[in-house]
């Protein structure tokens, strides 16, 4: 059994139900999960029988980030210019045939370099939502991209139908066929979907959106999707183009287009939500049905801000997504927890939410929304995924709340990442990969798509 004690941490943030956080604090790991937490003077025994102590002076612990919305493919299209000034769906249409050169070696380190940036940022797990299969690209592009980087890893099956041809946004060329779609998704759940505790792979069903797939695919994927026993995940009521989409081709808004298919539930979570009302909120609370807030995505693309703190006030799940990086141009929860918290100041006044609040929303909000009771709590018998975060730099000097300054402060640094109980950043440094190699793959694949 390997055993690790993390020692005198300025201050150990457990997100357990209490809210406890522990000045000096400790942690102590066996075999990849948590064995107690506590003082370093109350957990001073296991000392003796630790083959790794971790001294965290000077530092935050935290449970891991957990980031839930994303699309890693995205990550070689950052600035991409004509889309810098774009709303929702002219950004699309200025990205869709960048994207449709994409072979499975851009998709592999796209992804690589997106779950990197990630976990340098203190992000121990991620979703993907991956809607785009051209040229022979698979799922599992990405699911070994999480691998190499150690990142835990929730994958969702994506999808597009419906091209212009036939009322869409995509490219004809872009969308496959219905029944091919449903086959692959069976293929890749039971190749990959581990519904155990601890599992470093879980693989969900993800038509991408109303103005993309048709309304007999949104129902049959969640007719398998139930029948797999996994999660469901797509955009929502993004801005007004998305909800006036709905109303002109639906006769509906998006909650009830929704509803109708069999889209909410605690097995669905529902990307951005922009532009949900009081109804829909309502609906989502009464159902258990998440929302991945996307606060920088939104900002980007002209979007609007979603009303979180009434989906918090009513009961609604909700956790923090950096959405894809072609719409973002970063990959850091905390810089999503930040904008979360000032854009509802912004809407709503100053005390509309608390800095402890979005970072229970980056780690266990998060992780409770994707069915992940194992993990974004530090407390006994939890998985061992937490951040060492450095706040002894310049970033933080004069911070009278440590905890706070993670949020109000400029970013500090992820000194050390573990998922798991195994590093996957040490120092600061990718502990399990090369930057430099993910750096020197990507550039190649850049130079290929911009040629």
């Amino acid at each position: 059994m390997s055993t690790t004690l993390i020692r005198h941490a300025d201050m150990l943030v457990t997100m357990d139900d209490a809210g406890t956080e522990i000045p000096d604090g400790a942690l102590v790991i066996e075999d990849g999960k948590i064995a107690a937490t506590g003082t370093s003077a109350e957990l001073a025994h296991w000392a003796g029988a630790a083959e790794n102590i971790i001294d965290a002076r000077g530092c935050v612990v935290t449970p891991g980030l957990v980031n839930t919305h994303h699309h890693l493919f995205q990550t070689l299209t950052r600035a991409v210019p004509a889309g810098q000034n774009a709303l929702l769906f002219d950004w699309l249409k200025a990205h869709y045939p960048v994207w449709a050169r994409y072979r499975p070696e851009d998709m592999f380190v796209s992804a690589q370099l997106g779950l990197a940036e990630l976990a340098l940022s203190g992000c121990t797990l991620s979703s993907d939502h991956l809607y785009l299969y051209p040229d022979g690209v698979r799922l599992e592009d990405t699911i070994e991209a999480a691998r190499s980087v150690g990142i835990r890893f929730h994958a969702t099956r994506g999808s597009m139908s419906i091209g212009e041809g036939q009322g869409g946004l995509p490219p004809d060329g872009l969308v496959e066929d219905e029944k091919a779609i449903l086959e692959d998704c069976i293929r890749v759940i039971d190749a990959f979907h581990d519904p155990s505790d601890g599992a470093m792979v879980r693989v969900g069903v993800a038509p991408c959106s109303p103005f993309s797939v048709s309304r007999e695919l949104m129902r049959d994927s969640a007719l398998l999707a139930r029948d797999k026993g996994v999660m469901m995940h797509t955009h929502l009521a993004e801005n007004d183009e998305d909800t006036a989409y709905s109303l002109e081709r639906f006769g509906c808004r998006p909650g009830q287009y929704a509803e109708e298919l069999g889209w909410v539930g605690d097995d669905v979570w529902h990307a951005h939500c922009v532009k949900l009302d009081a109804g829909e909120i309502g609906l989502f609370a009464k159902t258990r049905t998440g929302v991945a807030h996307c606060p920088c995505s939104n900002c980007r693309l002209g979007s609007g801000i979603a009303p979180i703190r009434d989906m918090l006030a009513a009961g609604v799940p909700v956790g923090l997504g950096v959405d894809g990086s072609a719409s973002n141009d970063s990959g850091h929860l905390l810089l999503e927890a930040r904008q979360a918290m000032l854009l509802q100041r912004v809407a709503m006044g100053a005390d509309a939410l608390d800095p402890r609040q979005v970072l229970r929303l980056a780690t266990r909000g998060g992780a409770d929304m994707l069915g992940r009771r194992d993990c974004g709590v530090l407390e006994a018998g939890r998985r061992a995924d937490f951040v060492i975060w450095d706040i002894d730099g310049l970033s933080a000097a004069g911070a009278w709340d440590p905890v706070a300054a993670l949020i109000l402060c400029a970013p500090v640094s992820a000194r050390d990442v573990f998922v798991d109980g195994q590093a996957i950043v040490r120092g600061r440094q990718l502990a399990l990969t090369d930057a430099g190699d993910i750096r020197a793959r990507a550039d190649r694949s850049l130079r290929r798509l911009m040629a």
